[in-house]
């Protein structure tokens, strides 16, 4: 057990970050590697990558962080002018060796690795399917189940076995897809999950889940994948296409809240300043005397400053986060577990002591930590203690690509606010509205995805489906 699992945590988790690369100065391992790097935190659990030399497809992959999974002489075995990279939190399939991505498969078309953010909602019927074809599984992951499917999947061109692929599968995927000459990004018809386009100076191209990647590796951001758009290069440069089937956007909104990175650009929003806008708008809708606005570190600290400067109210930072919590499999001893939010965050008593302290965060899932927040908050002396969700209540788990909790885990199921504030010991508690949510992003409500919030999916779900379904069967 890992000190993630031991310690109370109240976040949802993404499943993970895919990078692609196509560099003609054959170091595209070694970028794509920067590439997972700057996606750390959409997953922790593994790391790999797969790279291509025109002749042989070789692959690396391992247990931990992206720095822990690789070492120089991994990297120098990695030739060629393609690579995918992957850094995965699991959504489908225990954290287990078997299950670590890139994924590589063979099939008649010949040999290819993938790279997977997302999640399939019809994943058993599609392995049983598989199984009936003769393929044979070596993991319990949807990622392999979409391996397996296009590696098989009829059509003598790409654009024909992708199409037939995304009639086939449901649910969410972003993909970046390692052939010998070939590489792929293929984006879901909902779009759920992020991904985009970037340019490198040697006119080589970089597909990412989030724009950051590409700023820390060189490469100019272009764009966003459209839904059901494909990308294809190779030595004749780049070309797309996209699906001819149904296709309408239904963008994770969680990606604005919490997921991530404020320093990447979503529907040419930046995040960062889609965040303090939703600080700001809950500034307005829920209002309240205080003293200082602080923020929880760290995905709440932009929309601490946006309720701040909206309130009139100074800004602070009244917790410091200890960042390297989680980053050990050392399992921690019960007093150590009983102390969790105390190894997550110190409290700055000098900031803190005797005033209304107005607390904003970006989600309250499960309710675990919140309460101890409140606590050690007024163990430093706060006077009053009112929090600030820049979220709404989420009462719905995510079929999609997050690992929040069951409908029973989640806090918000079968409460009113009023009894979530009374749970958390606070002395008030506000939520930010859909409606709010919306017009801080920018976005239309037929443009994102707020299934979490609302219980409309995007597309029917299975509603008792769980992360190890494909390992019980």
């Amino acid at each position: 057990m890992d000190m993630v699992s031991a310690l109370p945590d109240d976040h949802a988790h993404d499943k993970c970050g895919v990078v692609g690369v196509y560099s003609p100065q054959r170091d595209a391992a070694r970028l794509a590697f920067f590439g997972i790097f700057a996606l750390q935190h959409r997953g922790q659990e593994s790391a790999g990558i797969a790279a291509s030399d025109g002749e042989q497809l070789r692959l690396h992959s391992d247990m931990g962080l992206v720095t822990q999974a690789f070492r120089e002489e991994d990297l120098e075995r990695l030739t060629g002018d393609i690579a995918i990279g992957h850094t995965r939190y699991s959504t489908t399939g225990s954290s287990h060796h078997s299950n670590v991505q890139p994924i590589r498969v063979t099939g008649p078309h010949g040999e290819m690795a993938i790279a997977h953010n997302g999640n399939l909602v019809n994943t058993l019927d599609l392995h049983q399917r598989l199984k009936e074809w003769g393929c044979e599984f070596q993991g319990t992951t949807d990622t392999e189940v979409i391996a397996l499917l296009l590696a098989n999947a009829p059509g003598q061109t790409w654009e024909e076995r992708i199409s037939y692929c995304m009639r086939t599968l449901q649910g969410a995927y972003s993909l970046t897809i390692a052939t010998k000459d070939t590489l792929l990004g293929i984006h879901d018809p909902l779009a759920v999950r992020p991904l985009c386009l970037g340019k490198l100076d040697n006119g080589g191209w970089v597909l990412a889940s989030e724009s950051c990647a590409l700023d820390h590796i060189g490469a100019t951001f272009l764009r966003e994948l459209e839904p059901g758009e494909t990308i294809i290069i190779d030595s004749n440069g780049l070309r797309s296409f996209t699906w001819a089937g149904q296709r309408r956007k239904a963008q994770c909104i969680f990606e604005f809240i919490y997921f991530s990175r404020p320093d990447t650009i979503l529907n040419n929003r930046l995040v960062y300043t889609a965040r303090q806008a939703m600080g700001a708008q809950l500034a307005r809708e829920h209002p309240v005397e205080g003293d200082v606005v602080i923020g929880i570190p760290d995905s709440a600290t932009a929309a601490a400053v946006g309720y701040a400067q909206e309130a009139g109210i100074p800004y602070s930072e009244g917790l410091v986060k200890n960042r390297y919590v989680g980053r050990t499999f050392i399992q921690p001893s019960q007093h150590m577990r009983d102390m969790g939010v105390r190894m997550k965050f110190n409290p700055l008593p000098e900031v803190i002591s005797g005033k209304r302290v107005i607390v904003v965060d970006d989600s309250i899932v499960r309710g675990t930590t919140t309460p101890h927040v409140v606590a050690l908050l007024r163990r430093a002396g706060a006077k009053e203690v009112h929090l600030r969700v820049c979220a709404p209540p989420i009462r719905h788990p995510c079929y999609f690509g997050v690992d929040m909790a069951t409908r029973q885990e989640l806090v918000a199921n079968g409460r009113t606010v009023a009894e979530i504030g009374e749970l958390v010991k606070a002395d008030s508690l506000g939520y930010l509205s859909i409606d709010g949510l919306l017009k801080a992003v920018e976005g239309e409500p037929t443009g994102y995805c707020t299934a979490c919030f609302t219980g409309n999916y995007p597309m029917p779900v299975q509603l008792e489906m769980d992360k190890l379904a494909l390992e019980r069967s």
